[in-house]
């Protein structure tokens, strides 16, 4: 039975601890998943290869079944190794952000972006010396993890389901399952960490991509951030892409505008 706190009256389940107090008003404005162990079990218990959530409780289990020995966040960046060699070049890269629909500019942005800047966290898993080619290494990404970011990835690149579901607990102020652009900046600005610009830069490159990708109707919804994550939706696509209706999500993708590039031939 829950205690009559303010904590409970924030709750929409009883609790016996508060996740609420008058002194700290954003544990107020932000309030953390509660009821989620009601559909995955242990949500604080990150799963090693399978992205989870209230709607995919398992994961997609085809997804998971053929990527079962790579973890969410290898997963996550498996569309770009072209060659499935564990390198992603430079220009692996740039493809990968031409078949997604981006436009040259973007593309060549990207490529400095992540290779220049995740190519030596991940080298040192193989050596103190900077990489000559700036490759990304799949085995050892999760040294690539920045700060404020959403927690969803654990250190060791694992996903965890609570911290997932709580990105819209706290942000998705009219419940709708998606996050407007307007949340999705305030949960930026809610996961920043003090004295971190190359976090910052890092999660609005990110989730400013995500958004170019998948909003639908000005919003980024549930399972297509889900699908980021593990790295489902850039396959899918790709493959919408090789077909005549296309991809139709995203902001500026389908023709040779600010970002959008040619259709997949």
């Amino acid at each position: 039975m829950g205690k009559t706190t303010l904590a409970g009256q924030l709750n929409d389940v009883g609790l016996d601890f508060d996740i609420a107090v008058k002194q700290a008003t954003v544990t107020q404005q932000r309030r953390p998943a509660t009821a989620i162990d009601r559909d995955i079990e242990k949500p604080g218990v990150a799963r090693a290869n399978r992205a989870v959530s209230t709607d995919e409780p398992e994961g997609k289990k085809e997804y998971v079944g053929k990527f079962k020995d790579y973890s969410v966040m290898q997963q996550h960046i498996l569309f770009w190794d072209r060659d499935n060699d564990g390198q992603i070049y430079p220009w692996d890269t740039y493809v990968g952000f031409r078949e997604l629909g981006f436009n040259i500019f973007f593309s060549l942005l990207a490529v400095l972006v992540i290779n220049l800047n995740f190519s030596y966290p991940t080298r040192l898993a193989h050596s103190w010396l900077p990489d000559p080619w700036f490759r990304v290494y799949v085995d050892s990404v999760h040294k690539a993890k920045h700060g404020s970011d959403s927690g969803t990835y654990d250190m060791e690149g694992r996903f965890t389901p609570q911290s997932f579901e709580n990105i819209f607990s706290k942000y998705d102020m009219d419940r709708d399952g998606a996050l407007s652009l307007k949340e999705t900046f305030s949960m930026m600005a809610g996961h920043r960490c003090a004295a971190d610009p190359f976090g910052w830069g890092a999660a609005f490159f990110e989730f400013g991509t995500t958004w170019l990708l998948v909003q639908r109707d000005g919003k980024i919804f549930k399972e297509d951030l889900r699908g980021v994550y593990d790295g489902s939706i850039f396959w899918r696509i790709r493959d919408a892409r090789k077909t005549k209706a296309g991809w139709n999500q995203g902001f500026g993708l389908g023709g040779d505008g600010l970002f959008g590039a040619t259709k997949v031939a």
